[in-house]
C-alpha cells in the first residue's frame, strides 16, 4: 500500500484530487467517469465523505475522507486498500 502526503483546502480540490487519483491508479482517462459522493454521519455529525468512480464494465472504485485522521483511503474493486493520503492542513467543507 502506497502512504502520501498532500496540501488541499477545499471540499472542490478534495473531489478534483480524489476523482483524478482514482483514475490514474487504475490507468483510466480522467473526465470520463461518473464520480458519486456520500456524506458519512456519526452522531449526526459528519465525519467523513464516501467517493466512488463508476468505470467501465459496472467497476466500482472507492475513497472514503475521514475528518477525524484527516486522509483519504482508496481502494480497488475488490474493496482493498490500494493507497493511504494523509492532508496535513484540515479540508474547508463549505463550498
Amino acid at each position: 500500500m502506497r502512504q502520501n502526503s498532500v496540501e488541499i483546502q477545499s471540499l472542490v480540490e478534495l473531489r478534483q484530487f480524489v476523482s483524478r487519483t482514482l483514475c490514474q491508479i487504475n490507468d483510466f482517462e480522467e473526465g470520463i467517469f461518473q464520480v458519486t459522493e456520500r456524506v458519512l454521519l456519526k452522531c449526526g455529525e459528519c465525519c467523513g465523505i464516501l467517493f466512488c468512480l463508476h468505470g467501465p464494465r459496472s467497476v466500482r472504485l472507492t475513497a472514503v475522507w475521514e475528518t477525524i485522521t484527516n486522509s483519504i483511503n482508496f481502494y480497488d474493486s475488490t474493496g482493498e486498500k490500494i493507497q493511504k493520503t494523509i492532508l496535513p492542513l484540515p479540508v474547508a467543507v463549505k463550498e
